[in-house]
């Protein structure tokens, strides 16, 4: 792996939630306590070098569009710090201001909610320059013109209004948004969930165009695991806010070693021999506002033994091969040894 472009250093980001009046005059009258602290994301480190696209996967509520937004710096980490190019990203954990930077930039799931329906999109393309002195009028109108024309559009579709496009050519028009920046790191958050199957393909490929054309590096947040196969180099599975495992895109799909990677493959519905296979995670998730001791999977975990649900695993490489994953199964047989007695 080459000199890390992002390094994400031991992130946390918890947020307080506040009680309403029913909760609160419940707690009154039980004598409990109201509110709580959601432990959105715990202890991340990662790092992403140069041209890599990692991916960021998990379960609804396990910290993934969380984790983006703090490298975005749109969130302060409670703990931990963001850097990029030995530069910090993210606001520090009081929310003030810490150096930001403009060259990280966001694309966002809703193509029909990130856009001002009251700007044409040659004017919601050249704000970010034009507020950052990016050039003059004149260059920045025509960096919008090539920009469109970069991502698939006509230059003349400057002068229209976000309702006169599709969902599909929204998120161009975002892409193209995020691009005019000249970012070195983009973060997609669920950046093609909303879209149908088909347009979803189109704007896959021409993120994967781009990124041979420019050598964008990215953070590629999904749920969908085969959307993730198709782009990314590396991936990273996310669980109540921790990273269980980091692997290469293909050794992981091909063999995943974390017992929540299996089910979250297993969960998948694929056709068989004439029949759909699918196994859905059993139990629930656990709550963010009392995550379990140990293991937050051991609740979950056919194989947990004494120590999951005491002691927390850390995300080192295994015995047997170059990948990363938080689990005792896999940290020199210790944990066996518990699930045996």
């Amino acid at each position: 792996m080459t000199a890390p472009l992002l390094e994400i250093r031991r992130v946390s980001k918890r947020f307080t939630r506040q009680a309403g009046l029913i909760e609160r005059g419940v707690a009154r009258l039980t004598g409990q306590g109201a509110g709580g602290t959601v432990h959105a994301v715990t202890d991340v480190d990662l790092a992403v070098p140069q041209g890599e696209v990692l991916g960021i996967v998990g379960e609804s509520g396990c910290g993934k569009s969380t984790l983006g937004r703090v490298v975005s710096g749109i969130y302060a980490p409670s703990e931990g710090e963001v850097v990029l190019n030995g530069q910090p990203v993210a606001r520090d954990r009081h929310g003030a201001s810490q150096k930001l930077t403009t060259k990280v930039q966001m694309i966002h799931q809703d193509p029909f909610a990130s856009l001002n329906p009251r700007m044409k999109v040659g004017e919601t393309i050249g704000e970010g320059p034009r507020v950052h002195g990016f050039g003059t009028a004149a260059e920045i109108r025509e960096r919008t013109g090539s920009l469109l024309e970069q991502v698939g559009l006509e230059a003349s579709y400057a002068d229209r209004l976000p309702h006169q496009f599709s969902g599909g050519q929204r998120q161009r028009i975002a892409i193209a948004r995020a691009l005019a920046m000249q970012p070195e790191l983009l973060v997609l958050d669920e950046a093609v969930a909303s879209l149908d199957v088909s347009i979803q393909a189109q704007v896959l490929n021409l993120f994967t165009d781009l990124r041979r054309e420019l050598g964008l590096t990215a953070l590629f947040i999904s749920h969908d695991l085969s959307v993730v196969r198709h782009v990314c180099d590396r991936v990273a599975i996310m669980y109540l806010g921790r990273v269980v495992e980091l692997a290469g895109a293909e050794d992981l799909y091909r063999a995943p070693l974390h017992p929540y990677s299996e089910a979250l493959f297993a969960s998948v519905p694929t056709l068989g021999t004439g029949r759909a296979s699918f196994h859905p995670i059993k139990g629930e998730i656990p709550s963010p506002l009392a995550p379990p001791p140990g293991c937050a999977f051991h609740p979950r975990c056919p194989m947990a033994g004494p120590r999951c649900r005491v002691e927390v695993p850390r995300l080192k490489t295994p015995v047997q091969g170059a990948r990363q994953v938080a689990c005792h199964l896999h940290d020199g047989g210790t944990q066996q040894k518990d699930i045996a007695a």
